[in-house]
């Protein structure tokens, strides 16, 4: 049985949880706190998951997801996250994050710089521009008319292939949105972000149409977007 090691236990890592386990998958979790701080949500999720340190999460899956924020400099076992394919499903927030110049100039995203801090593991930006209760509540069998879509960026194709799988079964279409140089696409702020609900030819069309970080002012933001980023995570 596939098990997928998932470091951040907050709301989008709990979900994840949640239909990983609903399609048959053990999932070992962790926080910033220890495992003992988790007993109340393994009991929720019952038997197929487990806690554990960020570490023994990275080492127990056969893939991971990391649902935390980037750090500057990098918080995340990387000698336990070698040769595997890690989902980050994290938002580049400045009111949370503070501001990251690679970023905000469009030279870097925020998940090229995940792979940097983790150059022997596979990165693949996933899950980033729904809310995470709605990943247990909107998929839908595949081939249904109104099947929601949800963008996939890697450098590696075989981490496109993973999550490409994992969407399909938690219900959802996939669009690919590669190389991670590209994952700016589907941004806090860009119309595939702001839309959420998409068939994958909307998302095809709001990947298209969104505009390179480079000639948007991030000091611009307003109270109003960043509440809306808020939401989002």
């Amino acid at each position: 049985m596939t098990t997928i090691g998932i470091i951040g236990a907050g709301e989008v890592g709990s979900h994840i949880a949640r239909a990983a386990i609903a399609n048959g998958y053990q999932v070992v979790i962790a926080n910033s706190r220890g495992p003992e701080t988790l007993e109340s949500l393994i009991e929720t999720l019952g038997p197929s998951a487990r806690a554990a340190t960020a570490a023994g999460a990275a080492m127990a899956g056969d893939f991971v997801v990391v649902a935390v924020p980037l750090k500057v400099v990098n918080d995340m076992p990387v000698e336990a996250l070698a040769g595997k394919v890690v989902l980050d499903t994290n938002n580049y927030m400045i009111w949370r994050d503070g501001h990251i110049p690679l970023i905000d100039s469009g030279e870097k995203t925020v998940h090229e710089l995940r792979q940097e801090q983790l150059p022997t593991s596979k990165v693949v930006k996933a899950f980033t521009h729904i809310q995470a209760p709605r990943i247990i509540t909107w998929g839908q069998p595949a081939g249904t008319a109104e099947r929601l879509a949800l963008a996939v960026s890697s450098d590696f194709p075989e981490a496109v292939a993973l999550v490409t799988r994992l969407y399909d079964q938690f219900g959802f279409d996939t669009v690919d949105s590669s190389p991670l140089s590209q994952s700016w696409r589907n941004a806090p702020g860009q119309p595939a972000w702001k839309q959420e609900r998409q068939i994958r030819l909307e998302l095809m069309a709001n990947l298209a149409a969104a505009r390179h970080p480079s000639s948007l002012d991030p000091a611009l933001a307003t109270p109003a977007t960043q509440r809306i980023d808020r939401e989002h995570q």
